[in-house]
């Protein structure tokens, strides 16, 4: 799968790790984060994360600013990308099994246990159930639809 990685100057040490992560997990990483600590804005990365992701450059997107909320904020305005800031193994199971989450957003400073390596190996693993949730989504695509 290919993965989509990008950050502020807040993120670019999680990006280093999960750069390196994912790739171990057998994934292709396209880095379209800030590549030093300049100060940035991170909806300019959320934007071009999600338009890889909608282009079908990506098959989903990772996004890291200092608290993942901005990012998932800013996420959440493109058309078909469902993005949500993950803390814990639960959430980023969950996102994906029944919300099929694209875009998950992390924390530079708020990421506490379990390590972010299982974070990350369980969001990528784990596959969207469909059915009752699909049910749901396209419930939610018809609000976004009548919203443009």
């Amino acid at each position: 799968m290919k993965i989509a990685i990008g950050n502020d100057h807040r993120g670019l040490a999680v990006k280093q790790q999960l750069i390196t992560l994912v790739t171990q997990l057998g994934h292709e990483v396209l880095d379209l984060g800030a590549g030093d600590l300049t100060s940035v804005d991170y909806p300019d990365f959320a934007a071009k994360v999600c338009r890889a992701v909608m282009a079908g450059e990506a098959e989903r997107g990772i996004l890291i600013c200092g608290t993942g909320i901005g990012m998932a904020i800013a996420a959440n305005k493109f058309h078909g990308i469902r993005a949500i800031t993950v803390g814990d193994v639960q959430t980023a199971e969950m996102c994906r099994r029944h919300n099929n989450v694209n875009v998950m957003c992390l924390s530079e400073s708020l990421l506490g246990q379990p390590p972010l390596p299982v974070i990350v190996r369980v969001w990528l693993d784990t596959q969207f159930e469909g059915g009752r949730h699909q049910r749901r989504l396209n419930k939610i695509a018809d609000l976004e639809r009548e919203n443009e």
